[in-house]
This record gives structure tokens, sequence and C-alpha cells, in this order.
């Protein structure tokens, strides 16, 4: 069966954008600045984006390109039968397939609040008391998170369902564009609020007095799982697309677009949240349980900015959603010759049973632990702390090292050929084989609990 690829340039662009999109950046991003200083911190966050998220990024994208094959085949196919390899393809597998079980819960919780904005519901959350007691009431609740969390689940199938092209790429070509529009919406309507300056002077303006090694290893850590690096997307993704393509320029793109919405959020988030005299050290509740407090205030709120706010973040988590269930589906169909239709159905249902624990990890089953976790934490932890770094030190050191900088330069500069790729060849060799694997070692240390 001849390999299915991207109509378009752009296509891939806002696909592997979209993969890379996800709630991280509407969602963690603002307040893992609030939390460290704000200005400060983005840009140890950029310096950070440069050192580690593109270059593993392109090795994703080179080794995809390649061996036109998911993780699993990709790394079998230039490792010269060495199993290691293999498994740890494998690993990009499950990794996909462990966190969709759980992000679906959040996407889920995006969709429940979207209903939420539409019914004027945020018109009684008054104060983040207020929206804490309603989030936990919903979370806790035996029914709704599973009936939310299979809505996401069903969105994430119908879309991978129907193939790259009309599926896939159809689809990121309607939902980026429309994140962007929203996102640009919801950012002048905070500008525009009676002391929104405070809010844009907090995030812009550097207080270098508050870093500190931890923050530095915060950033690095963020910039690394913002992109979608260690989970085996982005090398699903590059195995479908053409020779012809400039993996330079679209690593360039895709972790461009990734950091303009992370900022973006930020221009839509704090000028509100100081506008209305919340605080921007909400920590991981400032979606959930500052915000909707947010929009009670605000004119127009209730209704409007609410329910715009929580569409971006569905679309955000629903792009990103898409591109884990596609790592899943296509290991299936390139490993074991299964038909798309039935693989992407499957892939989904049992995803969704996973899910089920996770989502009622905040309620019923919240006195299920395991090593001391609840279902939700754990899996959260072994993916995002265990397998997505050593995914990403492996690749580094992968290309690095065992396949070798040289044939990895050869695909990257088939349909880039030039000068400036040439120099930037030698400088990007360098950060993948010394400094980029450090980096990556010292966030999975950081992630274990040796730095406190």
């Amino acid at each position: 069966m001849q390999r299915e690829h991207w109509k378009s340039h752009m296509g891939f662009i806002l696909a592997a954008a979209g993969s890379a999109v996800g709630l991280g950046n509407i969602w963690r991003f603002p307040y893992i600045v609030g939390e460290n200083g704000g200005g400060a911190f983005v840009i140890l966050y950029l310096l950070c984006i440069a050192v580690v998220g593109l270059p593993v990024m392109l090795c994703e994208f080179i080794l995809g390109r390649k061996t036109e094959k998911d993780p699993v085949g990709a790394y079998a196919a230039l490792s010269n039968g060495n199993k290691f390899w293999k498994f740890v393809g494998f690993m990009g597998v499950a990794s996909g397939f462990i966190i969709l079980s759980y992000y679906s819960v959040v996407g889920g919780w995006t969709l429940s609040y979207i209903l939420k904005g539409l019914s004027g519901q945020f018109a009684q959350l008054t104060a983040p008391d207020l929206a804490l007691s309603n989030f936990m009431g919903f979370v806790g609740h035996p029914v709704w998170p599973i009936v939310f969390h299979a809505a996401f689940i069903v969105l994430c199938i119908w879309i991978v369902h129907s193939g790259v092209r009309q599926g896939i790429e159809r689809w990121c070509d309607i939902l980026m564009p429309a994140l962007f529009v929203l996102l640009v919406i919801l950012i002048v309507r905070a500008l525009t609020l009676p002391g929104a300056g405070e809010g844009v002077r907090f995030f812009l303006q550097p207080d270098f007095s508050k870093l500190s090694p931890k923050i530095f290893l915060v950033a690095l850590g963020h910039a690394f799982f913002s992109m979608s690096l260690g989970m085996g997307a982005m090398i699903t993704y590059s195995s479908y697309v053409q020779k012809k393509e400039n993996l330079w320029k679209a690593s360039l793109w895709v972790g461009g677009l990734d950091t303009l919405v992370a900022f973006l959020a930020g221009f839509a988030i704090f000028p509100a949240v100081f506008a209305m005299g919340f605080s921007p050290e909400g920590g991981p509740g400032l979606i959930f349980k500052v915000l909707p407090a947010v929009f009670a205030h605000m004119p127009g709120g209730t209704y409007l900015w609410g329910t715009l706010f929580f569409v971006l973040l569905a679309i955000a988590a629903l792009t990103s959603g898409v591109s884990l269930l596609e790592v899943v589906t296509a290991y299936f169909i390139d490993e074991k010759g299964y038909a798309r239709h039935k693989v992407s159905i499957v892939s989904g249902l049992v995803i969704f049973l996973l899910g089920i624990p996770c989502a009622l990890s905040f309620g019923c089953m919240g006195g299920f632990k395991v090593f001391g976790k609840t279902f939700f934490d754990c899996l959260d932890y072994l993916a995002s702390n265990i397998l997505l770094p050593m995914g990403g030190l492996l690749i580094c050191v992968f290309v690095g090292w065992f396949w070798g900088i040289r044939y990895a330069l050869e695909e990257a500069h088939s349909g880039a050929e030039g000068v400036k790729e040439i120099v930037w060849g030698k400088i990007w060799g360098f950060l993948v084989r010394f400094l980029t694997p450090v980096a990556v070692l010292l966030v999975f240390l950081l992630k274990i609990g040796v730095f406190k």
C-alpha cells in the first residue's frame, strides 16, 4: 500500500504545530510564568526552545521522513536489527497511548466548560473559592467526567479515522487558524480592560532577581514538553512528508508557531487577571479555578468571553489529542498491517477505557493509590517524568552517535540544499551530540526528584 502524504506544505506545518500546540501552551505556560517571576522566565524559555526544542524536533522530522514509518518502524529500519532501539520506538508509542488516556480527561473538562459558559454559570463564580468548589464538584462527579472524556475521544477518533489528508490535515487547516483568530479576539478584549497594563508589564518585564537554577530547569522542561517531543508524534507526522520539503524551515515554523501561541496566551490571560484584581500566581488551577472568576467580573465575560476562551482551549487540546491517537494508529497500520478505519476505533476505545480510572481519580477512585499517587497522577508521572525525557535523550544519542550526524544531515539537506543549511547543520550536529542530551538529562533528573 502506498503511503499517504500531506497534501501541502502548509498542511504539514499546521498539523505538526497543532500537535505541539496544546494545553501546555495555553494552560501550563501562563501559570508557570506567573509562578516564576514573569519576563525573566520568558527569556529563559526562548533560550531553551533554541537549545533543546528545535534540535530534538529536527531529529524526529529526519527519522520520520527518512523511513516513512511509525516510531517503532523508524528505529528498526535504521538500527541494523538492534532490538534496543526498536524498544525505544515502542516507548514513544506507549507514551502516546498513556498520555492520551488522561489528556483526554482534561480535554473533556474543556468541553464541559464551554457548556458552562454557554449556560451562564460563570456569573455565579465570582471568586476563586467559588470557582474551585464548582470545579471540584464537576471532576468529583461519578458520571460527567467520563461522559466528556468519551466526547473528546470520539472527536479524536472521528478525525484520525478519516485519514491523513481528509482527516488530520483537513481539520488542522480549519482548527489552527480558528485558534489564532480566537486568541487575537481575546487579546484585544483583555488589553482594553482598565488596568490591563499591569499584566503586560508583569509578562514582559524581566525580574532577574527571581532566577535560580531550579527555574532554569523548569523552563528547560517546559520547552521540551510543550513541543510534543519524545512521544513519537513528530516522527509519525513527518513520515507523511515528501522529500521536497525543507525540514529546517519546517522545524522553525512549527517551533515558532508553538512559541507564538504560548506568548499570545500570556497576553490574553495576564492583562485580564490583573485588570480584575486577581493573583497571577494561581498555579495549575489558574485556568479552571481562577479564570472563571475573572470572566464573572469582566463585561460580557459571563457568556461571550468565557465561552470563547474554553473553545480556544478545547481546540488546542483536540489538535494534540489527534496527534497522540495517530501515533498509536500508525504503529498498528505500519507494523501489524491493520486497516486505519478499524484500528483508530479500537485504539480509541481502549484508550478511553484506560482513561476511565483517570476521570474518576478526583472522585470515587481518589482513594485508590498507585505508589502513593492517584491513577491520573501515576500515568502522568510515568509519561511526563520518565518516558518522554528518556525518549528525547535517546533520540539524541541515536541520531548523534549511533546512526550518525552525517547520515542525518544528508536526509535533512534533501530539499534544502544551500550554504545556510550547511552552516546550521554544523551547529545542529554539535547541539544534538553534546549540549541537548545534557540539557534533556537535567530535565529528567529534575522530573524524578534529584533536584529539589
